[in-house]
């Protein structure tokens, strides 16, 4: 048995643990509009994740059809998903 799997950094992580977590919740995996809600960033930045994750065999999607990712990782393996970040103010809130 190989303990060989592929690594994968912290933002990636995340990511994973999201696509895990959002398919337990509701019984298929997010769209990538759900990811780009979650993690606040753009469409580009959210297609540019899933094809990285696919290309270091961290997903698996099937072409054309919409809704596919599946995580490839064990789930023990993944990290706590974090609440999302919201954008830091410089206003100070009383």
């Amino acid at each position: 048995m190989s303990s060989a799997q592929p690594s994968f950094t912290d933002t990636q992580g995340q990511y994973l643990a999201f696509i895990d977590a959002y398919s337990r919740v509701h019984g298929r995996p997010p769209a990538e509009v759900d990811m780009q809600r979650h993690f606040q960033v753009s469409p580009p930045s959210v297609h540019q994740m899933v094809l990285t994750l696919e290309r270091a065999g961290l997903i698996r999607r099937q072409p054309g059809l919409a809704r596919s990712i599946e995580v490839l990782v064990e789930p023990k393996r993944l990290p706590v998903l974090r609440p999302p970040q919201s954008v830091k103010s410089t206003v100070q809130r009383n």
